[in-house]
């Protein structure tokens, strides 16, 4: 163990020099940071939803689904998310990580090929490195790699698969999914869209931004998380029967989990309701981040095109953010720096995430304070972007 010990003790000293060393920091203060974006975390419908089926489940599911975990409530609650989704199925995972690695290393296999987004989130990253498939990374956003790969010759009985968030979780900017699924149909691909972020809070029904784009909801198969803007916890995969059918049979993160909390299920449902009743919470939402993007943009801070609920500062240095988020943190508003490898090395920001617990108030006391934080850390000429 000593010689162990002396290897992690030498990675963390290179981590700490390198101003990338992580804290563990409850919340406190103005919540500009989670992923609590319609404000369901600590709804009261949502919570005692959930200490009640406490009370008729128990805690602990006991076992994976394919064993005594099954409950009549993951089944009630698929159920319910592929209709709120438009989806023939829904699978329930414990979390959206275990959701994407069952996707990728299942669906995908030997002599296969995936295109993944080089701003994917980790999680997809790494069940694509685990996938027995073929993979290429293509530029953000970029159509035209993904369409020259597409066009390179493959065997016959290769399929391809182009994975993409549809809202990303560091830029706040959005996949072109539209012309992605123009792709896949002219391509005979499958499209794996990641909808953590926009799930609950974009479309008319809050659906997700295949919904708001106008995809038919069978153009693809998403993963979609209840731990962010429903505020629960797990993840669905939605899409085709045949894909739920196989997930049960052959992926090893469904097969080989303990089953979650089956009371989960009960709050989730809760959230759903909460969603479908109240569009105001995420109107609420768009109108917050259009006031901030545009205070941000005339207080001359470098503000990102686009519209979501995600606003990233980028400040290119780890100091510089270190510094600007602590500066915030001490103002009472929890911002939180992000470093590499969560982002590109020399693109450590700020990510401002917008709820609709906050107001118009809340946001100008925020701008300002983050101008005096920024004018404080470094003279603005001098940040990159």
């Amino acid at each position: 163990m000593d010689k162990l010990a002396s290897r992690v003790g030498a990675r963390l000293g290179a981590i700490r020099d390198a101003n990338q060393l992580r804290v563990l920091r409850p919340p406190a203060g103005v919540d500009l940071s989670s992923n609590d974006y319609l404000g369901l975390a600590a709804d009261p419908r949502v919570t005692q939803a959930l200490m009640h089926a406490v009370g008729r489940e128990g805690c602990g599911s006991t076992g994976s689904r394919l064993l005594r975990g099954d409950r009549e409530a993951f089944a009630a609650v698929e159920s319910r998310f592929a209709a709120f989704k438009g989806t023939a199925r829904a699978l329930y995972f414990s979390s959206g990580y275990l959701a994407n690695l069952a996707v990728l290393t299942t669906l995908p296999e030997q002599g296969d090929l995936i295109l993944s987004d080089e701003r994917n989130h980790a999680s997809l990253i790494d069940a694509i490195r685990l996938s027995a498939a073929g993979h290429v990374v293509f530029p953000h956003n970029d159509l035209d790699a993904v369409r020259r790969q597409l066009e390179k010759p493959r065997a016959s009985e290769s399929q391809a698969f182009v994975v993409t968030e549809s809202l990303f979780s560091m830029d706040g900017d959005v996949a072109p999914l539209p012309e992605l699924v123009s792709l896949w149909e002219s391509h005979d691909a499958t499209l794996i869209v990641d909808e953590a972020h926009a799930v609950g809070v974009c479309g008319a029904r809050g659906t997700g931004l295949v919904e708001a784009m106008g995809l038919e909801p069978g153009a693809c198969i998403s993963i979609n998380t209840a731990g962010k803007a429903l505020g629960a916890a797990g993840a669905f995969v939605a899409g085709p029967a045949w894909a739920i059918d196989y997930l049960i049979q052959r992926a090893r993160p469904f097969i080989f989990s303990t089953a979650p909390l089956p009371a989960i299920a009960a709050a989730i449902e809760a959230s759903l309701d909460i969603v479908s009743a109240e569009p105001e919470r995420r109107r609420a939402v768009a109108d917050l981040a259009r006031d901030c993007r545009a205070r941000l943009a005339a207080a001359g801070l470098p503000v990102s095109a686009g519209s979501s609920h995600i606003i990233p500062i980028v400040l290119g240095d780890n100091d510089r953010a270190l510094a600007a988020a602590e500066a915030l943190q001490a103002q009472g508003f929890d911002v939180r720096a992000i470093r590499p490898p969560s982002v590109a090395a020399g693109s450590a920001r700020l990510r401002i995430s917008i709820n609709a617990r906050l107001d118009h108030g809340t946001i100008i006391r925020f701008v300002a304070a983050l101008a005096r934080a920024l004018e404080n850390v470094h003279p603005w000429s001098a940040v990159s972007s």
